[in-house]
């Protein structure tokens, strides 16, 4: 190899190489799947990254977010138990149908504590129906109560002999 063109030659390949980039240099590493994470529980407090959704979870971000918008996650959000409408029903309105709804609005407060929370807001929408019910129910009744009164008293005056004769 005496001849300086293949000199020239194995001196331009040296220098192609020092060109290369690191990752032409090094092997392809494998990398974590980014589902690994879906899998994890979350926890809450100061500090915390937001979780990776599952891959059936529903993304509760902004409608048309573009590839520059970070995605927001929300949680739903807690609904209420309606304890004292329950209560309140029960007492005063309708008895059977109140203590269905207090149950129902107990079961709200248990499942909220326990994280589940498509548990609570089905039973907060049921201790919120049946809460409305027993005061339709009970509302009735009194509505009812109250025209049979008159209808006894009108009758009752009625029936009274006319006196001075």
């Amino acid at each position: 190899m005496s001849n300086p063109k293949y000199q020239k030659l194995e001196d331009d390949e040296a220098a192609t190489q020092n060109l290369l980039t690191s990752s032409e240099r090094e092997p392809h590493k494998e990398t974590e799947p980014l589902d690994n994470h879906a899998g994890r529980r979350a926890t809450k407090g100061y500090g915390t990254t937001p979780q990776i959704p599952y891959t059936n979870q529903p993304n509760y971000g902004i409608m048309g977010a573009g590839a520059t918008r970070t995605p927001n996650f929300q949680l739903p959000i807690e609904e209420p138990d309606h304890l004292w409408y329950s209560i309140f029903t029960m007492l005063c309105c309708c008895l059977p149908l109140g203590i269905a709804a207090l149950v129902f609005s107990i079961q709200t407060r248990e499942a909220y504590q326990r994280g589940d929370i498509a548990a609570g807001q089905r039973n907060s929408r049921l201790a919120l129906i049946l809460a409305t019910t027993a005061l339709g129910v009970g509302l009735v009744f009194i509505i009812v109560y109250i025209v049979l009164v008159v209808i006894m008293v009108n009758k009752i005056h009625n029936q009274q002999p006319p006196t001075g004769q």
